[in-house]
C-alpha cells in the first residue's frame, strides 16, 4: 500500500459519484481510502470502496437564526470529531467534493498540515467549496472558468463519472431515420422529478399523432407519481417504462436518441462522456444557480438546449420534440458536440493529482503544494 488518502464528501450522490470513481482509482493505484461523510451517505455508503467510513456531524447553514447556531453547532462537533480523525490516521491527502460535511474534515486536515484539494463538480463554486477555497491547496474543477480569484490554484481536472458511464461511451449514438422509433429519457433527479412528471407526459400527449406512435418514454418519477404518470402515457397509447430508481441509467442514456433532464453536475459529465443530446432543465431557486451554469456549458458547446423550467410548457416540449423526431440529424449532431466537452480521463486526472499533492509535489505550474 502506498498510503492513506481522506475523502470528505456530502451525503448526497451528486458528491459521492464522483467521489466514489475517485476512491475505486486510488485503491487500484495501492492506495488506502477513507471516506467522512454524514449520515445521508448510508444509502450508498455500502457500497463505497473504503477502507473506513467516518460519519461527521454537520449541518446545512440556512438563513434563520435558529438554523445558523444550530448548524454551526454541527459543524463545530464535526470539526473536533475530525481532529481526532487526522490526528488518528494522518493521512497524506485529503480531498474534498463539496457539501457542508466536507468542511469539518477538510479544515482539520488543513490544520495538520495534510496537503489539500477541493474538487468543484459543478460550473460555480458551491458555498462549502467557497468557504474553503482560500483554506486548500489545490482546487480541482470540471470545466474552464472556475475558480474565481483564485486561479492560482485551480487545475481542470474533469468530473469522474462512474465506470458504467465509461462503459456506456462506447456505444455508438443510435442513428434513426425520420420514420424509426424514437426513445426518449426522462431524469429528474431527487429534486426535480415532479416537474418533469407533470409536463413531459402532457408534451408527449400533445405531439402529432404519426410522432407520438414512434415515442418510447423511460422516465424516472417519484414513487407517489408513478400512477398517475403511467395514466397519462397510457390514456395517450405511448408506450412508457417508469421507475423510481434506474440502477442501470447510463446504459439507458446510451440507448436514448433525446434526453429530457435536470443539469445536475454528474447528469451534465453522463451526458458529456456518453456522447447524447439533451433539453437541460435547471432546477430553479438554487443560490448558486449551479444547475443553470452547468447547462449554459453543455449548451454552448452545441450539446443540448437550456430552458429555464419559467420558460417549460407542454406546448412548448412537444414543439422540440416534434422537431427533433423530424430532424434526426440535428440531434446526431448536438450528440457530438456533447461529446467534444467530455473528459473521460477525468478520474485517472484527478488520481494523478491527488497523487502529486500527496508527494508534496507542485499541482501544476503557478499553482504551490503547501508544506
Amino acid at each position: 500500500m502506498r498510503g492513506l488518502v481522506l475523502i470528505a464528501a456530502g451525503g448526497t450522490g451528486g458528491h459521492l459519484f464522483p467521489a466514489e470513481a475517485l476512491a475505486q482509482a486510488l485503491t487500484a493505484r495501492g492506495w488506502r481510502v477513507h471516506l467522512a461523510t454524514d449520515r445521508r451517505a448510508e444509502a450508498y455508503g455500502h457500497a463505497f470502496p473504503a477502507e473506513e467510513i467516518h460519519l461527521i456531524s454537520s449541518a446545512t447553514l440556512t438563513r434563520s437564526l435558529g438554523g445558523i447556531v444550530g448548524g454551526l453547532r454541527k459543524l463545530a462537533q464535526g470539526y473536533i470529531q475530525s481532529r481526532r480523525l487526522v490526528r488518528r490516521f494522518n493521512p497524506d491527502a485529503a480531498i474534498g467534493f463539496g457539501g457542508y460535511p466536507t468542511v469539518p474534515p477538510m479544515l482539520a486536515a488543513a490544520k495538520a498540515g495534510v496537503p489539500t484539494i477541493i474538487h468543484e463538480q459543478n460550473a460555480v463554486l458551491g458555498r462549502a467549496n467557497r468557504f474553503l477555497a482560500a483554506r486548500v491547496g489545490t482546487i480541482a474543477t470540471s470545466v474552464p472558468g472556475v475558480g474565481g480569484s483564485y486561479q492560482g490554484k485551480v487545475v481542470e481536472t474533469g468530473n469522474p463519472v462512474r465506470p458504467a458511464a465509461r462503459e456506456a461511451a462506447s456505444i455508438a449514438y443510435p442513428r434513426r431515420s425520420a420514420d424509426d422509433p424514437f426513445r426518449l429519457l426522462v431524469v429528474g433527479g431527487s429534486q426535480g422529478a415532479r416537474f418533469l412528471s407533470d409536463v413531459v407526459p402532457e408534451a408527449v400527449a400533445a405531439l402529432p399523432e404519426v410522432a407520438r406512435a414512434r415515442v418510447h418514454v423511460v422516465q424516472q418519477c417519484r414513487p407517489e407519481d408513478i400512477g398517475r404518470v403511467r395514466q397519462a402515457y397510457g390514456a395517450a397509447g405511448v408506450d412508457a417504462e417508469l421507475a423510481p430508481f434506474f440502477t442501470d441509467l447510463p446504459q439507458r442514456m446510451a440507448a436514448s436518441h433525446l434526453v429530457v433532464c435536470r443539469s445536475g453536475a454528474s447528469t451534465c459529465a453522463e451526458l458529456a462522456v456518453i456522447g447524447r443530446p439533451a433539453i437541460l432543465v435547471p432546477l430553479p431557486g438554487a443560490l448558486d444557480q449551479d444547475q443553470k451554469a452547468n447547462a449554459t456549458v453543455l449548451a454552448r458547446a452545441g450539446g443540448g438546449w437550456l430552458v429555464e423550467q419559467a420558460d417549460m410548457t407542454a406546448e412548448r416540449l412537444a414543439a422540440d420534440i416534434a422537431l427533433v423526431i423530424g430532424k434526426p440529424d440535428r440531434l446526431v449532431t448536438a450528440a457530438a458536440a456533447a461529446r467534444s466537452i467530455a473528459r473521460p480521463d477525468a478520474v485517472e486526472r484527478l488520481a494523478d493529482l491527488v497523487e502529486r499533492v500527496a508527494a508534496r509535489q507542485p499541482a501544476h505550474t503557478g499553482a504551490r503544494v503547501p508544506a
